[in-house]
């Protein structure tokens, strides 16, 4: 691979740093005074895990910060990671009435992060308290955002909950899988941590299938809940994939959330193929790392792509390169990555997803210089240990649920988050996790 050269300290801490400044005491006042507390509160109604948003705002405007803390982290028990990852602006500030009248919304995910860092500086302190012990346990596999979300309800409603999560260190996708300008490890950890003081167990460096097996989990605890996240990319299938330097997107964004930027190898032409978040996040990753031209390319059209308007914005914004109808047919080179030669697309009639189907365009072949290749395409939930699990349904890479309780075809199994969904927010993990505990509740309560 012809490497780009390697940055100084600073550089990279100035590439890496975070994307939004939060708050001081003065601008968060001010911001929240701003807010109209509406009666029908349409940014609750945006927010998956439904936060009720004038509440903490209001609390913010009158100094009662530990209290605005409580209001967020009744309904979301990650909500750092989300005040600073969450796509605000299609989700809880796109609704802000402000829109409507041509005036700029308040900043909801700025005024969370300020009410929930403060949380945190002053030593996360306990603020709900937990019924009696009732003699049961629930097994989480996976520590991302829904297993603690889980973990956190379950402890408080007098289960014993313990995380069983493969990797050194906790937090799945909120510590290894968002780009470290959103958020930071460190942040992640702290929520790990709260949620851990809650009494919830984690044992670490325990992979489901191998160093335990799902039937003695399904023997030791009352019931299980699966918040496993999605896997590798899929592979495209097409020559010169074994090249070196074509390497997965998921892991690409690993080494780089481990945040020692200078030991992370990228190309100068960098080419991620894909287009949903996950593709964006490589792809910035790679440009501030140092790589000169970085390119993605997608098979449809920039109406049809995964990624949500924020991150394209984001994207453009960093100078990627984006190239739609086109579809990788050959990686070239010898033993290392040349080139990758692709084919213009036409889109003709709606496939299974409703997604209009490419077509390629005969004889319209051409080369993208290029000495490392992205593979950011679609994702399946983790796990070979899944098929063991009896009446476990799997239908297009996800496990299926009943969407009230989150209970599988096995009824002692409820599953949230990526691995249900495909692959959406972090905040859409939350509430998963939050709402299949008390699925779990009704279910062990019935069954004494």
């Amino acid at each position: 691979m012809n490497k780009t050269r390697k940055l100084t300290a600073e550089e990279y801490e100035l590439n890496f740093q975070e994307l939004v400044q939060p708050y001081n005491k003065n601008s968060a006042v001010a911001e929240a005074s701003r807010c109209l507390y509406c009666y029908d509160s349409p940014c609750t109604k945006a927010c998956p895990t439904h936060i009720d948003i004038p509440t903490f705002i209001k609390k913010i405007a009158s100094g009662n910060l530990l209290g605005s803390a409580k209001t967020i982290l009744q309904k979301n028990w990650v909500p750092l990671t989300c005040a600073k990852a969450c796509p605000v602006g299609i989700l809880c500030e796109g609704s802000c009435v402000f829109n409507s009248l041509g005036e700029k919304p308040i900043e909801i995910g700025k005024l969370q992060r300020y009410a929930i860092d403060n949380y945190f500086e002053i030593g996360a302190p306990k603020l709900f308290d937990k019924k009696p012990k009732n003699g049961k346990s629930v097994g989480i596999i996976g520590s991302g955002p829904s297993g603690l979300a889980c973990a956190a309800e379950l402890s408080l409603l007098g289960y014993e909950a313990e995380i069983y999560e493969a990797s050194k260190v906790p937090g799945g996708l909120n510590t290894w899988g968002i780009a470290p300008y959103k958020t930071r490890r460190v942040d992640s950890l702290k929520e790990v941590s709260m949620i851990q003081d809650l009494g919830v167990v984690i044992h670490l460096e325990t992979n489901v299938g191998e160093s335990v097996s799902i039937e003695s989990l399904l023997q030791k605890h009352d019931a299980l809940f699966i918040g496993v996240g999605l896997g590798e990319s899929g592979r495209l299938k097409i020559p010169g994939e074994k090249l070196d330097s074509v390497i997965d997107a998921i892991k690409f964004i690993e080494e780089v959330k481990r945040e020692e930027w200078s030991s992370v190898d990228v190309g100068n032409k960098v080419v991620v193929v894909g287009a949903g978040n996950t593709a964006i996040d490589a792809a910035t990753a790679a440009k501030r790392l140092g790589a000169n031209r970085v390119s993605i390319i997608y098979r449809r059209t920039e109406n049809e792509m995964p990624a949500n308007s924020y991150e394209y914005q984001l994207a453009k914004n960093d100078g990627i390169v984006f190239r739609f109808l086109t579809s990788p047919v050959e990686i070239l080179g010898d033993g290392q990555v040349r080139s990758l030669k692709c084919i213009r697309m036409n889109l003709s009639d709606h496939d299974t997803l409703g997604l209009k189907r490419p077509v390629p365009i005969p004889d319209s072949e051409f080369e993208i210089e290029a000495d490392m290749v992205i593979l950011a395409l679609g994702q399946k939930a983790k796990g070979d240990f899944l098929e063991s699990i009896t009446g476990l349904e799997i239908g297009d890479n996800t496990i299926t649920v009943n969407p009230e309780t989150f209970q599988t075809g096995n009824a002692k199994v409820f599953a949230g988050g990526d691995c249900i969904n495909g692959g959406k927010e972090v905040v859409n993990a939350a509430h998963d996790g939050k709402n299949a505990a008390y699925g779990i509740d009704k279910y062990l309560s019935e069954s004494k």
